[in-house]
């Protein structure tokens, strides 16, 4: 599924009903909403609802005030040029502007405004018709499901999916305001883990009180929201689920508070506070007797010990079999230069890491007889910049492997005289060129390749992708580089076995 359009911290302010039909109250609460979302450094958009009364309300229902929703909608009408003003105001105030359309007409109305995002709202996220002509708009969608069962959310995200829609979910509870019991906020995680690449947000409605909720939804992965707003005025009351400036000010805060305590999608480095506190901590290598220069330093040479001296090997760090550099005597701290390049054994320990990593992250679980080879084209040295790691899963009439790829690196060249091979993208991001043509796949595309087609491919993030094909024969591999088509398959490739120990989390051996 493409997604152009960022979701990510996106706050949503709907304005719906809360304009009271008075233009110069809608422009102040567009006005202070925009002023706290400035202050906050939030990135928001200002969202409308649009209804075309005269066909939205059956004829025969019109003027019953007793209704609710008909008194309300009447009561507070604005005419669509007055929400072109209104847009114009959102815009001036540097926010995104947005609308719920609950008919098609509505929908015309948001193309000929330009509006930035469309909004399905959760009692019309199983309108089909509604549904239909808002995907064929090309505008990115935001999707509330209050209500809906799962199979209708699988639905609803097949179609948009097929549509190549640009879109976002938001979990709801259309109750008004929302008891803290009833929020269900799991369901983020919940959507997040179904439909994984589908950016998820939360639709709010609980008490103005609760500051903890948006925090909890954050840390289960939503990432865009979305909360009512009004102003609070002598004439006009504000409703228990829309938040006044002063309210939505304290909500963000919260928010902000949250983000920061979590902290980074990816893991980062260790702060030079936090490496300080760690290592006076750690135990250093110390000798328990002299050891002189070129003798091989066995486990009953050495003892772990704090305080951890600065250039000194760490106990984790040792290896039995290393060399003394020079004459050490008895108690001194091995000192850290014995650390040289890793070899080759330490590098295929590395990569089996990080591709278990990979396939753990991406829930993809191999068969226990599957075998495993390092595909290093240029050493496993350079392994990082050119190679593969190639499972294969099955090797009959029919294969499939699947191919991982480390972040940046680099297949050449190559083709097969024997072998045709359709290759799937299931995670990350992938550039195949097949004859000189690139194509970016996204999870899920397809691309036939078939014997004798020159192709390369190449990662940004790293990739998992499935290889299908005819059985797979050795040496049937030919390279555009000459020095890779002379070279022995044994030179490029280096066959892990008992590779099912890494995933059991065992040593490498």
């Amino acid at each position: 599924m493409p997604n152009f359009f960022n979701f990510r911290d996106l706050f949503i302010f709907d304005l719906a009903n809360n304009h009271m039909g008075d233009m110069a109250h809608a422009e102040r609460v567009i006005r202070e909403v925009a002023a706290v979302a400035h202050a906050a450094g939030v990135r928001a958009a200002l969202k409308f609802q649009f209804r075309q009364l005269e066909s939205f309300i059956h004829p025969d229902f019109k003027e019953r005030m007793d209704l609710k929703y008909v008194k309300r909608f009447s009561e507070t009408r604005l005419e669509m040029a007055q929400f072109k003003k209104l847009a114009d105001i959102v815009r001036e105030c540097g926010l995104l502007t947005m609308s719920t359309p609950f008919d098609e007409e509505s929908v015309d109305v948001i193309l000929d405004m330009d509006l930035d995002v469309i909004k399905i709202a959760s009692c019309s996220a199983d309108d089909r018709p509604l549904i239909e002509r808002v995907a064929r708009i090309n505008k990115p969608i935001v999707v509330s499901t209050a209500g809906l069962n799962i199979d209708e959310i699988d639905w609803l995200v097949n179609y948009l999916e097929s549509e190549r829609a640009d879109f976002a979910l938001m979990h709801c509870v259309a109750q008004y305001p929302t008891p803290d019991d009833k929020l269900e906020l799991d369901q983020v995680r919940q959507l997040k883990d179904r439909y994984r690449d589908v950016p998820i947000g939360w639709s709010t409605h609980e008490d103005q009180d609760n500051l903890g909720a948006v925090q909890i939804a954050y840390a289960l992965g939503a990432t865009l929201f979305e909360r009512h707003v009004g102003v609070q005025t002598e004439k006009y009351a504000i409703n228990a689920y829309s938040s006044s400036p002063n309210q939505l000010e304290c909500w963000l805060k919260s928010f902000k508070a949250a983000r920061a305590m979590i902290g980074a999608p990816e893991r980062p480095p260790t702060s030079l506070e936090e490496r300080t506190t760690l290592r006076d901590l750690k135990r250093g290598v110390f000798l328990n007797k002299p050891v002189k220069a070129g003798n091989v330093i066995s486990n009953d040479d050495v003892f772990f010990a704090i305080p951890f001296q600065e250039n000194q090997m760490a106990s984790g760090q040792f290896r039995s079999g290393m060399v003394a550099p020079r004459d050490l005597d008895a108690n001194a701290a091995l000192p850290h230069d014995l650390l040289h390049d890793r070899n080759d054994r330490d590098v295929i320990f590395q990569i089996m890491l990080q591709v278990r990593g990979m396939l753990n992250n991406a829930r993809i679980y191999i068969n226990a007889d599957a075998e495993i080879e390092i595909s290093h084209h240029y050493g496993l040295q350079r392994f990082r910049e050119f190679g593969a790691v190639l499972i294969t899963c099955i090797n009959r009439s029919y294969a499939k492997k699947l191919v991982v790829q480390l972040p940046r690196q680099k297949h050449p060249y190559h083709f097969h005289k024997q072998k045709e091979e359709t290759f799937q993208l299931l995670a990350g991001d992938v550039e195949i060129v097949k004859g000189g043509h690139p194509h970016r796949l996204l999870p899920g595309d397809t691309l036939l390749v078939p014997p004798g087609e020159w192709h390369k491919f190449h990662t940004l993030e790293g990739c998992i992708f499935e290889e299908i094909s005819s059985t797979a024969f050795v040496n049937d591999s030919f390279y555009e580089d000459p020095l890779l088509d002379r070279m022995p398959r044994e030179a490029r490739k280096t066959n892990v076995d008992h590779w099912a120990a890494f995933f059991n989390g065992q040593s490498f051996g």
